[in-house]
């Protein structure tokens, strides 16, 4: 089978490329471009996408003997990723890039670029596993190593994706021996730091970042009734459940800490209250996409599991179409569920779909 290995410039990229390589496919790797400017070296664990790293990745690329490119996928990165992440916080929401990007550059234009070309697959060092089920149809699982599973930013795949998609680290049972692997693969990067943060902003200060993008209009900090208790200078960089950061002057009555409970971009107010104001009960949110084979009557209720963020926690629930919207309803309450976030639903370890979050509604409060 003739595949394309995306080669990061990372351990688990060029681990992913070997295994491909190993099991008799005709694999050439390729680096995505995604940054006009990219930094000539990284910092440490932050960031990704410089130089430095294309230079890893071809080194991997000649170690295993493979062909290798790089292709620039910059442009279609800036307006389907940091013009959507840029977007999203004008509108008083809180992306996930990660998400995006694996969404429509990884799996979509770099998956279409591929089929055209004439492969069959696209190969990551993503940690998740395809499994066929007894029909035939596939499915996508958790790794099997869950401290490094990835299954959640994989959420957003279609079937047709999912049917050209390779993860051959997903039964390795730990990081460790994939490192291991890569030394004794005679692989530079063995021990290279894993990345963090979003690509495009290495420095990791989203807030100050923001700044050249969103503006800065200042505005009131308020309560749920509407009293000012502050003021801000934007509110770009604050989140649903931020408590630092605040600077309010006047303490609560109660003394305890306030949180950020709603962002309104349309009157600049950033509305606060106690902790037990962010419990979420339900989520709501009509872009949903289903991995895999779709549920044979979504309108009607099913139980499953929800997760919110890429190394958060599970928590049961019910799930439907409701009115063209998936509704997500529970059964435990999550603190400070941002729109714009993503809502990934579980059954066991299987992947069913997605959403993004558009809306919330609060045990206690009237919800965002």
């Amino acid at each position: 089978m003739r595949v394309l290995a995306a080669m990061s410039g990372g351990v688990d990229s060029a681990v992913a490329a070997a295994r491909a390589v190993e099991q008799g496919h005709d694999v050439i790797g390729v680096h995505l471009a995604l940054s006009r400017m990219p930094g000539t070296l990284r910092t440490g664990s932050r960031g990704c996408c410089t130089i430095e790293d294309s230079m890893d990745a071809q080194r991997a690329a000649n170690k295993l003997g493979i062909p290798f490119y790089v292709w620039d996928f910059s442009e279609r990165f800036k307006l389907d990723v940091v013009d959507d992440f840029v977007a999203e916080y004008q509108a008083g929401r809180t992306p996930n890039p990660c998400m995006r990007c694996n969404e429509r550059i990884k799996f979509s234009a770099l998956l279409e670029r591929g089929l055209s070309l004439g492969f069959e697959a696209i190969c990551t060092g993503h940690y998740a596993s395809i499994i066929e089920d007894a029909r035939g149809d596939l499915e996508l699982h958790r790794s099997l190593e869950m401290a490094k599973d990835q299954s959640y930013v994989l959420g957003v795949l279609n079937a047709n994706q999912l049917a050209h998609s390779m993860f051959p680290l997903g039964a390795t049972a730990s990081k460790d021996l994939i490192r291991q692997e890569a030394t004794a693969r005679g692989l530079s990067v063995a021990n290279k730091p894993d990345s963090y943060d979003i690509c495009f902003i290495p420095e990791g200060d989203t807030r100050e970042w923001l700044k050249d993008f969103v503006p800065t209009d200042p505005g009131k900090i308020v309560d749920s009734d509407g009293n000012q208790l502050g003021v801000h200078d934007g509110h770009a960089g604050f989140t649903i459940g931020q408590r630092k950061g605040l600077r309010i002057g006047t303490p609560a009555v109660d003394r305890k800490p306030r949180y950020v409970l709603e962002i309104r971009p349309k009157t600049k107010e950033i509305v606060v209250g106690p902790e037990e104001e962010l419990q979420v009960s339900d989520l709501f949110g009509a872009r949903y996409t289903w991995c895999g084979k779709a549920p044979e009557n979504p309108e009607d209720a099913f139980d499953c599991d929800v997760q919110i963020r890429a190394h958060g926690d599970t928590v049961p629930a019910t799930a439907a179409i409701v009115d063209g919207q998936m509704h997500v309803q529970l059964n435990e309450p999550l603190y400070g569920v941002p729109a714009g976030q993503t809502a990934v639903i579980y059954l066991g370890t299987r992947v069913l779909g997605q959403m993004t979050i558009d809306k919330t509604r609060s045990k206690v409060s009237t919800g965002a």
